[in-house]
């Protein structure tokens, strides 16, 4: 019975999700344009996109964007947990609270950092009208930072559900280890950086897979705050995806894209997959 039940949306899945990245790689082979065509190009797709220098730019900006994303909601996600962990009084209002900018979607996040960071409407005006007038934060605006406000608003949206991870983390640790070690004389500062952190390993591993997926597959966050600009400077893999797909009809390019920010994708998940089954199997 529970096969039967399950076999629609196991079949459903099997066509529209596997069946269309399978339709999609096949894509990626062909001179397909404004409709899928099946003229067989090989890898000429494959060349023609790491010419391009759009491409080029949204790998850089996917860099500068992954690493930063992952490394401060990391960080901030432990710091949040470890207060928590505390037992402080309010931690039931804290974490609903630390935990709704995840609740909202990307869109919505987006739009309301674009007004927050607009120089004309937002925090620059608002401070200026408070007196201070030589204050400056144009970044949304400005080439050589606007990068960084998306890692701004994808780290708020974010961090709460990391220090969520986190805090799991830290409940699950038996408290006969944390003591035995605070008989042997361990600081807080030692408690943390030798038992209690190398112990949090998994939840380390989980949020550097999730964050990593949500960095490669940033599409909504970035249109909403900036549409990939000022000029390209704000360009991701996958807004260079949908433009090359559904702008300038190459859909062949567009899927190579795609192929290869699955690639990317899959060069996370694949290792976390592996490390968690050795583990079970392995009896941890």
């Amino acid at each position: 019975m529970p096969r039967l039940v399950l076999a629609p949306s196991f079949i459903l899945i099997l066509i529209f999700v596997y069946g269309f990245i399978v339709f999609t790689g096949y894509l990626s082979f062909t001179d397909s344009r404004i409709l899928p065509s099946f003229d067989w190009v090989g890898l000429t797709n494959y060349a023609k996109l790491w010419q391009q220098r759009n491409w080029s730019i949204a790998i850089k900006n996917l860099a500068i964007f992954g690493l930063l994303y992952i490394v401060i909601c990391t960080a901030i996600g432990l710091l949040l947990a470890i207060l928590l962990d505390q037992k402080i009084r309010g931690e039931g209002a804290l974490r609903p609270l630390y935990l709704y900018p995840m609740a909202l979607s990307f869109i919505v996040t987006g739009t309301a950092w674009k007004w927050f960071l607009d120089p004309g409407i937002g925090l620059e005006q608002v401070v200026q009208n408070w007196g201070w007038e030589s204050f400056q934060f144009g970044w949304i605006k400005d080439r050589r930072f606007a990068i960084y406000t998306i890692v701004i608003a994808a780290v708020w949206q974010t961090s709460g559900f990391v220090m969520a991870m986190f805090l799991a983390g830290l409940r699950g640790i038996d408290n006969e280890i944390i003591k035995a070690a605070q008989i042997d004389g361990a600081s807080n500062v030692q408690l943390y950086r030798r038992v209690i952190i190398p112990l949090l390993r998994p939840a380390f591993l989980s949020a550097f897979v999730v964050l990593g997926h949500m960095a490669i597959k940033s599409y909504d966050l970035v249109i909403a705050m900036t549409s990939g600009g000022p000029g390209r400077a704000t360009e991701m893999p996958a807004t260079f995806m949908y433009s090359f797909t559904f702008t300038r009809n190459q859909m062949g390019v567009g899927a190579t894209s795609a192929v290869i920010m699955l690639m990317l994708i899959a060069s996370l998940i694949v290792p976390y997959i592996f490390a968690e089954v050795r583990g079970r199997g392995d009896g941890r």
